[in-house]
């Protein structure tokens, strides 16, 4: 070949062939590069998303407890010991609805009081689920006990430990939660609330369910670390900083996947080359899309409540903060607290979907009533309303509107629903203080409970006025107990039902103000309950019994003890001192107990009761028949006496309210159990239970409470007359 046709070739072949490989080889170094980078970017995001899905299912587990463990039908059911309302409320429910593998509730030992486990087949051995929760629930007794609050807040409204355990040999998510009261009103002894454990395992159906949600592909649990090139992982870790397991999956590569497909097209033309890294750049982009839609939804959750879409307690803080330090000097203002009335009636009756369905359709309404307005619901039955500009100057008007919209009746499958709403509004103008505001609304709410619900009222400067009577009063009931001038005991007469002779006396507690007069009782114990004096109170009525038992050594004294001084480690020891003080036979001291008392940590109650029965101190049950599973209460907790109800006594007349007397009475006599009717009033009433068999009989009818220089009187003639018929009976 001649040295013109040479170079023709290679000017013509050559050349073009080398500028083509080069090009070629250029391009797919860049693309090798570029789907290397996509690679370690796409493996970075993807295990971003892994941690923050694990961060999410711990803090998950615990939010998801807390909407039945703050609860005082949670407190009460599961001090009673009331399984089959703990399986529908926090066992199989939990499963159902939130997917939690398993669930129990620990008594105050932190021994099992309910277990529940999905899977029964493959269900862990008992020691292997203690080993795994004990440690937890050991240290949040700790912390209830030493009362510890870090950690709540707003979102989270009750303390807890979780943390990565092993279940035998299978990984899971273990968290504990005291079940505590949602309202404040039962008192429960820091340490000893029952605890509830729910477990997710890691290595069940979680990981496919992880992977189905964010594309993660053969996401699976792994003891140990993964070997394999083609396997991303990411380590999990316990509280301890120890790796727990690893998240494994199948690496999602836009950039090999691109290069795999791509690279034959560079040797075809670089327009196929163009088109592959236009498709890769697109499967790319959309990936990024999906994470970054991802993303977008977390933070939403994270603001928003998930069954109404509407802000939560944290957001709804920060924007009413935002707003009102934002306002001008005439911007209005007017924030609204708005409860549910008869809701958890509902979440009872219905059960919790038809309770979560009605929560979703009450806050359709309140949007749709005020479309402009900022909404968060804040509690499982409470919302709180921001509005502002013209809304908030016609307040009063749209408080009464969402009175009417929310009590017409709310349709629920098939069932019509009507329950009904309390608002309390307060306003604010201009920059305010957002703590004095929502502190206003919250007055404000608490006084159109107080006047009946279903209604609504502004704050007024009259509504602090009544907190600080109430402030007063709680000055004055400790100062009536410092001085021991103004408190005294009084003495209700109980006759026998047959003869109609005194059998025994009622010690009652009365104050008598200064000012005001005679307080009722069912005002200022409540009070002394809910400021720490009620054992106060219990000691000074204890002691004056004491004293008129020693000098009336023919009678016997029945005292009222509180579910507070009951729980009182140091109740029996109290009792018995005072008895042994004025040489008084125990047998002839009884104690009543409301039956609502009966229903608190049954465990202490029965110490309490097995301690003073044995020394022979009498128990009773008081107003019985108006409490929770009243024969229930009977069969375990162990009493001498129960007192039958005003309400049973004055219904009488009724067939139906007679038949139940009745019940009671047999119920009664089959457990060898004496009965006394409180409230006998009227000489039908009297006659009627006097032909039923009835012990005894307490009411005005036959005596009103009086105080004890009148009790001693009655005591000293009653002496009086029995030595004068002795006197005239004939000699044998």
């Amino acid at each position: 070949m001649s040295i013109q046709l040479q170079s023709q070739w290679v000017l013509r072949w050559v050349v073009p062939a080398c500028a083509s490989l080069l090009v070629c080889g250029l391009l797919l170094l860049a693309l090798v590069w570029a789907a290397g980078r996509t690679d370690e970017v796409a493996a970075v995001r993807q295990r971003d998303l892994v941690t923050l899905t694990v961060s999410k299912l711990k803090a998950g587990l615990a939010h998801d407890q807390e909407s039945a463990t703050v609860w005082d039908d949670a407190v009460k059911n599961t001090a009673s010991g009331n399984l089959e309302w703990v399986e529908a409320n926090l066992g199989s429910w939990m499963h159902s609805y939130f997917g939690h593998d398993a669930a129990l509730v620990l008594r105050t030992d932190l021994s099992p009081l309910y277990q529940f486990l999905a899977d029964a087949e493959y269900a862990p051995a008992p020691d292997d689920l203690k080993r795994a929760y004990l440690p937890l629930a050991i240290r949040l007794q700790a912390r209830l006990a030493a009362g510890d609050t870090e950690g709540t807040n707003d979102r989270v409204l009750s303390i807890g430990e979780s943390d990565l355990r092993y279940v035998g040999f299978r990984p899971a998510i273990v968290s504990v939660k005291p079940i505590v009261s949602d309202s404040g009103d039962i008192e429960q002894v820091p340490g000893k609330e029952r605890i509830h454990v729910a477990v997710r395992f890691l290595d069940g159906d979680l990981p496919p369910i992880i992977g189905s949600e964010y594309a993660f592909d053969a996401l699976k649990f792994s003891a140990k670390q993964p070997r394999g090139r083609d396997l991303a992982f990411v380590p999990l870790r316990a509280k301890d900083g120890q790796v727990f397991g690893y998240f494994r999956w199948r690496p999602f590569q836009p950039g090999k996947q691109v290069l795999n497909n791509t690279a034959p097209a560079l040797l075809l033309a670089f327009v196929a080359l163009f088109s592959g890294t236009s498709l890769a750049g697109g499967a790319f982009w959309r990936r990024s899309e999906r994470l970054a839609t991802s993303r977008a939804e977390l933070k939403h959750q994270a603001s928003h409540d998930v069954l109404t879409g509407l802000a939560n307690r944290a957001h709804f803080g920060e924007q009413l903060d935002l707003r009102l330090r934002r306002a001008q000097a005439d911007e209005q203002h007017c924030l609204l607290f708005v409860d549910l009335d008869r809701f958890k009636a509902v979440n009872d009756t219905f059960g919790h979907p038809v309770g979560d369905e009605l929560i979703g359709m009450a806050a359709a309404r309140m949007r749709a009533l005020l479309p402009e307005a900022l909404i968060a619901r804040i509690g499982g039955d409470e919302f709180t309303i921001l509005l502002h500009a013209g809304d908030a100057r016609n307040a009063e008007e749209l408080s009464d509107n969402l009175v009417r919209r929310l009590k017409v009746p709310f349709e629920v499958g098939a069932s019509h629903i009507t329950i009904g709403a309390s608002v309390g509004a307060a306003h604010a103008a201009g920059a305010s203080d957002p703590a004095e505001l929502m502190r206003q609304a919250d007055i404000a709410l608490y006084h159109a409970k107080a006047a009946g619900r279903n209604t609504y009222a502004i704050f007024g400067g009259h509504m602090d006025e009544v907190l600080r009577k109430r402030r007063t009063l709680e000055d004055d009931l400790r100062s009536a107990l410092e001085n021991g001038s103004q408190l005294e005991v009084f003495y209700q007469p109980v006759f026998a039902a047959d003869e109609g002779n005194l059998c025994s006396l009622e010690a009652l507690a009365r104050w008598k103000h200064p000012l005001i007069g005679y307080i009722s009782p069912e005002e200022f114990i409540p009070l002394a309950e809910e400021i720490g004096l009620i054992n106060d109170i219990g000691t000074l009525v204890l002691e004056d019994a004491c004293k008129t038992l020693a000098e009336f050594p023919e009678i016997s004294i029945a005292i009222n003890a509180s579910a507070l001084e009951l729980a009182a480690p140091g109740y029996p020891l109290r009792v018995l001192t005072a008895l042994a003080k004025w040489q008084i036979s125990p047998c002839r001291l009884e104690i009543e107990m409301t039956e609502s008392a009966t229903t608190g940590d049954g465990g202490e109650l029965e110490r309490t009761i097995s301690m003073l029965r044995k020394a022979g101190v009498q128990f009773a049950i008081d107003d019985f028949g108006t409490g929770y599973s009243s024969f229930s209460r009977v069969q375990k907790i162990e009493v001498d006496r129960i007192k039958i109800d005003k309400s049973f006594i004055d219904e009488m007349h009724r067939n139906d309210s007679k038949a139940l007397v009745v019940a009671m009475i047999d119920m009664a006599r089959a457990k060898g159990l004496k009965i006394t009717a409180e409230g006998v009033e009227t000489t039908e009433q009297q006659s009627v239970l006097k032909s039923l068999g009835w012990h005894s009989l307490q009411g005005f009818l036959l005596s009103r409470p009086m105080p004890r220089p009148a009790v001693v009187a009655l005591m000293l003639k009653i002496r009086q007359e029995s030595s004068d018929a002795i006197a005239v009976l004939p000699s044998s």
